[in-house]
Formats: structure tokens, C-alpha cells, sequence
């Protein structure tokens, strides 16, 4: 079920940003007077569709993109039978070149519209929930095994992130930090304080699905939560509202401490001293389950801080949420042509794109990720690959630019070598999220 959903949710996105991305250069043809033969979402073969006037539009079986067909534009269908012929006024080739240029720049402008609206919508209607700086460094972090490889310890206090303030424990992992040419943070451990700077090679362990959630976390304490029944904590008598301050005579004050002991005794008796909600102590036995718990959920205890925004309010913040999106992705590109990412850890195909939707559906999730999509969709557009919006952007500004259009046979080239590019990308975006999946 959990794959059903999965897929539900990223074929409703795509056909979501696709049908918006190619109602973008429709709109903008039609503005000018082309004529579009073709609107659709999903390549053939075609499941359904109906014609409108000059156009027919359809979804096709093949959901993973669309297009549009405008008369007398070399695209992707590669249809040049008319191109020997004069052309015809309604046709794309006829326009100015300006005009063409904000078709091709349609698509891409709705997708970045569409990023916006998205944000701005989710920052208005949800508010912003964080752990600020100062509730975080009560406690400090805890280290997890990426953590203590770069030299961090749990309850390390994180004073500054490159060598700057930082306002919230999410800042301490944004794309802004990990990006940097030389990230580093300035760290309190007791009475000394020191420059930590990550090492070389870290990022690409950091986009290694087998280290996800092994970098740092919050550190807190915490309560017992609700008591599964039937486990360990039940039948050794724990209650929702203990609080459990030893385990073997081992302090757990804080709940990292408490997993790190149960996973110590994995399958084995341990002897707990737990302060019940009435600040009387008892002690109570466990048996640790293999998997190194004993069955509650934990509560914790820390102080988040909740924002609401005006609708103004929403407008400046949602809109540089999206394009911190674009700019994440530049650093990434950056990062990757620099060596220091691999492409295998980076590149994400549809299987891992319907993982991060996740298996159960919440809007507010469908609706970030959408949203998140909307701005990378444009941005891949964008980059100048023969076949993509920004190949087809690159040759119009060399045309307004010198004077001089490109060739029919060129571009008719051109784009069949951007279809090579494209189609070689897929197959490695497929492989490698099977690779990724199973490995």
C-alpha cells in the first residue's frame, strides 16, 4: 500500500508541474498568434484526449513528462516536413525572435510562478515550527556517526555555523552550510571553544543514503510517552509520565543516553530507576528487545518556538524559500562538477523522488515536495541543453544577439543530439535509484 501511495502522490505532482510547465508555453504561443497542434500530459501512447478549436488536447500512458506541438518549431517530435515550405504566419518560425524567446521561457516562468504560490500558501497557512539557537544550546547536539567522525561529541555546543550567527538548530544543516567552500563550526566543549572544519570528501558521505540521519540531532530529556502494550516497558510496569533516570545505575537524563545503554544491552535484563509523575522513585525491570528498545515513545522536553504570518507576511518569506531551492541546487551543480558529490549520490530518479513523497499522504507534505519540484523542474529547464527549454533559450539569444538565426539543420541536429543527453540521463537516473534502492 505504502508503494501505491508513493507513486499516487508523485504522478499526481508531476502531472500537476507538467501540465503547468507546458500550459506556460501555450498560453504565451497563442498570445502571439502560433498555432499549437498538441497539448499534453505524458508522452504517447495517448490514453484519452478531446480537441478544442486548433488544438487537441491529451494525457498520455507515459507519465513522466509532456509537451507541447507548435506549428512550424523543431521540438522533440522532430517534424520537419513544412520547414522546406514558406511559412506561414501563425507559424513559430515566423515570429521575432523575442517572441519565440518568451514561448520557450513560458514554461519555465509558470513552474517558478507556481514554486512561489506554493510556498507562500504553505508559510501562510502552517507557520513556521523551530528549535532556536538558544533552547538548543541548553543541551547541545548529539553526535551520530557522521557527527563524531568530523570530531563532534554529544552535548557540544554549536556557537557559530562559518564563522556566523545562525538563528535556529535546522540552520545548522541547510544547504547554505553544507555548501560552503570550507564549512566549519565554531564548537563550545566545557571550558574551550574551537573551529571545527569539515574534511574533505564529507558531503558526498553526508548524500550517501546509508548514512541518512547520521550526522547530529537535538539533544534533550525527555518523558515517558505513551507505553506500548504488551512490550518490555509494560510488562516491567513503566507509565506514561515517568520519567526514567537510570538504567544499570547509568545516568539517562537525556534520551540519547537511554538508547545508547538499551542498545548496549540489546536482549538482555536491565534494572531501571524510573520517578513517576508524583516525584516517587521506583525500580523496575526490563528485558531490552533485540532491536535495543523496550517499547515507549518518548516526549520530548524542550521548548520549540511556532511562528504565524500574515498573508504579507508569507508573500517575501515563501518566495525566498523557493528560490533558496534554485540556489541549492546552482551549489549542488557546482559541487558536483568540483568533485566533492558524487553524481550517483545526487541525482534522484522517479523511484527516489516517490520515496521522499513518503508512504503516507499528507498534503502538507505532497504539497512542499510539489512545490520544491516546481522550482528544480524549472531549473533543469533551464540549463542549456539542446532539447530543453534553455538549449532552445541559448540559441534565440544568439539569434537576437547577433542577428543571424541558426540553421534548420543545425537546430534539427542539435536537438537530436539534446534527446541523446536527455534519454542517456534517464536510463542513469532509473539505474541508479534501483542501485540506491537496493544497495
Amino acid at each position: 500500500m505504502e508503494g501505491l501511495i508513493m507513486t499516487a502522490q508523485l504522478l499526481l505532482g508531476l502531472s500537476i508541474l507538467v501540465g503547468v510547465h507546458e500550459f506556460g508555453h501555450l498560453i504565451a504561443a497563442k498570445a502571439f498568434g502560433m498555432r499549437v497542434e498538441k497539448y499534453s500530459i505524458g508522452f504517447p501512447p495517448k490514453i484519452w484526449g478531446f480537441q478544442y478549436g486548433e488544438t487537441e488536447y491529451s494525457f498520455g500512458a507515459i507519465p513522466l513528462g509532456g509537451f507541447v506541438k507548435i506549428s512550424g518549431m523543431i521540438d522533440e517530435s522532430l517534424d520537419t516536413e513544412t520547414l522546406s515550405q514558406e511559412p506561414e504566419e501563425w507559424e513559430f518560425r515566423a515570429k521575432p525572435a523575442w517572441q519565440r524567446l518568451i514561448v520557450m521561457m513560458g514554461g519555465i516562468i509558470v513552474n517558478v510562478v507556481t514554486g512561489i504560490i506554493i510556498f507562500i500558501f504553505l508559510v501562510y497557512s502552517n507557520g513556521n515550527s523551530y528549535l532556536p539557537k538558544e533552547e538548543l544550546n541548553k543541551h547541545g547536539i548529539v553526535a551520530n556517526m557522521l557527527g563524531q567522525e568530523i570530531g563532534l561529541q554529544n552535548g557540544d555546543v554549536i556557537l557559530k555555523v562559518n564563522d556566523k550567527e545562525y538563528e535556529r538548530f535546522s540552520d545548522l544543516r541547510s544547504m547554505d552550510v553544507l555548501f560552503a567552500d570550507e564549512p566549519s563550526y565554531k564548537v563550545q566543549r566545557g571550558d574551550s571553544v574551537f573551529d571545527l572544519k569539515f574534511p574533505d570528501g564529507f558531503l558526498n558521505k553526508l548524500t550517501d543514503k546509508k548514512y541518512k540521519d547520521q550526522f547530529i540531532d537535538f539533544r534533550f530529556t525527555y518523558k515517558v510517552g505513551q507505553v506500548v502494550a504488551g512490550s518490555p516497558a509494560a510488562k516491567g510496569g513503566l507509565l506514561e509520565g515517568d520519567k526514567i533516570i537510570t538504567i544499570n545505575n547509568e545516568s539517562t537524563t537525556f534520551f540519547d543516553q537511554l538508547s545508547n545503554i538499551l542498545h548496549e544491552n540489546n536482549d538482555k535484563d536491565v534494572v531501571a530507576t524510573v520517578q513517576r509523575a508524583d516525584n516517587t522513585s521506583e525500580t523496575l525491570t526490563f528485558h531490552v528487545n533485540p532491536d535495543g528498545t523496550i517499547g515507549f515513545h518518548p516526549v520530548p522536553l524542550i521548548k520549540l518556538q511556532h511562528d504565524d504570518y500574515t498573508f504579507g507576511e508569507a508573500i517575501p518569506i515563501g518566495t525566498t524559500q523557493a528560490f533558496n531551492v534554485v540556489w541549492a541546487n546552482i551549489k549542488g551543480l557546482g559541487k558536483i562538477f568540483s568533485g566533492d558529490v558524487a553524481v550517483s549520490k545526487s541525482l534522484s530518479g522517479p523511484i527516489r523522488i516517490a520515496q521522499m513523497f513518503g508512504g503516507k499522504w499528507d498534503w502538507n507534505k505532497f504539497w512542499n515536495m510539489t512545490g520544491l519540484l516546481s522550482m528544480v523542474l524549472a531549473f533543469m529547464n533551464f540549463l542549456p541543453i539542446p532539447a530543453l527549454d534553455g538549449g532552445h533559450v541559448v540559441f534565440l539569444t544568439y539569434e537576437i544577439v547577433s542577428g543571424q538565426k541558426p540553421s534548420d539543420r543545425f537546430l534539427e541536429n542539435a536537438q537530436k543530439v539534446g534527446m541523446v543527453i536527455l534519454l542517456s540521463l534517464m536510463v542513469f537516473a532509473f539505474y541508479n535509484d534501483i542501485v540506491q534502492t537496493l544497495f
